[in-house]
């Protein structure tokens, strides 16, 4: 079994930051992509960053220059930084991982259990 836990979750004011952190745990021989996603009140999962093991990030067009993602593969950690927040950014937002268990097994989907972050003065 694998287990991702989120924290950094809040409420802030527009304009402010956030830093999301996700650790990963259990039987885990490689994570292939590690990364972020968020939902809406009334919206689809959407993504919002992801990392490569081999360190290329994606970002949604919506928080490019604003949110910077980082990987620490050895720790099986990510980490999503947000600056100049919007309220339109406010969201429960997941932290996502594929996973390879051993080999040769293929890689499955993980989520996290999600986090609120809020985005209102």
């Amino acid at each position: 079994q694998v287990q991702l836990v989120e924290s950094g979750g809040g409420l802030v004011q527009p304009g402010g930051s956030l830093r999301l952190s996700c650790a990963a745990s259990g039987k885990i021989f490689r994570i292939s992509t590690m990364g972020w996603y968020r939902q809406a009140p009334g919206k689809e999962r959407e993504l919002v960053a992801v990392s490569s093991d081999y360190g290329t990030a994606n970002y949604a067009n919506a928080v490019k220059g604003r949110f910077t993602i980082s990987r620490d593969n050895a720790k099986n950690t990510v980490a999503l930084q947000m600056n100049n927040l919007k309220p339109e950014d406010t969201a429960v937002y997941y932290c996502y991982a594929a996973v390879v268990p051993a080999l040769p097994l293929l890689e499955n989907d993980h989520w996290g259990q999600g986090t609120q972050v809020t985005v209102s003065s």
